[in-house]
């Protein structure tokens, strides 16, 4: 199976650019990428006019299972339910994988 990168676009109630979004990405990335199996995990900020969201987190898995292992564990979880369903306004995930044509 190909290796998985996750990536989340997002925008926070906070609003871009504040302390509070400051301490969230913090937080966020002390948080999520000291799970088992997430390797390469990247805040990033938003810089084209053409997206609504101001935000991104990217990561990579090495396989289903490590990505499967990271949704199901209890940081993650805890994580989303305590801080992402509530600072964030609005996202939008995608999962890829390499094209098998290359």
């Amino acid at each position: 199976m190909s290796r998985i990168t996750h990536m989340v676009t997002f925008s926070l109630y906070v609003g871009k650019d504040t302390t509070e979004a400051e301490v969230f990405l913090k937080k966020s990335k002390e948080a999520l990428a000291a799970i088992a199996g997430v390797e390469q995990f990247q805040v990033l900020r938003q810089v084209s006019a053409k997206n609504e969201f101001d935000y991104g987190f990217s990561m990579e898995f090495a396989d289903q299972a490590a990505y499967d292992a990271y949704n199901d564990h209890p940081v993650h979880r805890e994580y989303v339910a305590e801080r992402w369903e509530k600072e964030v306004s609005r996202f939008q995930e995608i999962d890829l994988v390499q094209h098998s044509g290359e």
